[in-house]
């Protein structure tokens, strides 16, 4: 018994050390600001209840709490003493502004799109896989641009969301209710010319434009509709 709980504390250590190296590397590398969110509470590695106050939560582990949204910062020192203090909080990355936007959809028709987006020889750039939902994160985009693009689409359906100023995308290596969330497309960071020593460049990003219309597409044909909130 002593042996398995050791192994699980290493693991649990890991994981948590794990998570603090992705923050900091989207905060002080890429220069996106993350936050911790609610996290899971409670036993067994999958569908542990959320530590937030609500009994029902929809999501799991998956949202902010305390702190809230707003307190989501590229400062090393405080994501240092976030995951310090929980190591095993899920990695939030605060979407819009000059941070990436996303749009997600359930993972049946993310598949289906990112098959689709292949095969027409579009560059991609991350893709966050949750066990029942993908995201893909693309350049920042305004409210307004984002208008303009759904007014031509004949249909947009529930289960494709976007993720723009004041919302938030779920980053690897987090766990939450459903399950791990993990990279389906890892992020590639674009060649820069900065002189030596600077910071890297962040990962490259599509235009929400170029990949809007198979996201659609595959959306639409979802088996279930995926309209659940779960990620």
């Amino acid at each position: 018994m002593r042996e398995i709980l050791g192994r699980r504390r290493r693991l649990g250590r890991r994981g948590g050390s794990a998570r603090l190296d992705a923050a900091l590397t989207c905060a002080t590398e890429w220069r996106w600001p993350v936050l911790p969110g609610a996290g899971l509470c409670g036993d067994g590695a999958r569908g542990r209840r959320c530590a937030c106050p609500d009994p029902e939560c929809a999501v799991p582990g998956a949202h902010p709490f305390d702190p809230g949204l707003l307190a989501a910062t590229t400062d090393a020192r405080m994501v240092r003493w976030w995951w310090t203090n929980r190591p095993a909080a899920p990695v939030l990355l605060a979407t819009g502004g000059r941070a990436p936007c996303a749009l997600s959809l359930p993972a049946v028709a993310g598949a289906r799109a990112l098959t689709a987006l292949d095969r027409a020889g579009l560059r991609l750039g991350p893709v966050v896989a949750a066990p029942t939902r993908w995201a893909l994160l693309v350049a920042p985009y305004t409210l307004e641009r984002l208008g303009e693009l759904l007014y031509a689409q004949d249909r947009v359906p529930s289960s494709l969301r976007f993720h723009g100023e004041g919302g938030y995308v779920v980053l690897p290596p987090s766990e939450i209710g459903t399950g791990q969330v993990r990279w389906e497309r890892a992020p590639e960071r674009t060649p820069d010319a900065h002189p030596k020593g600077a910071a890297p460049a962040a990962p490259w990003l599509p235009d929400v434009e170029a990949v809007l219309d198979a996201l659609v597409e595959a959306s639409t044909s979802a088996p279930d509709g995926g309209s659940r909130l779960t990620h």
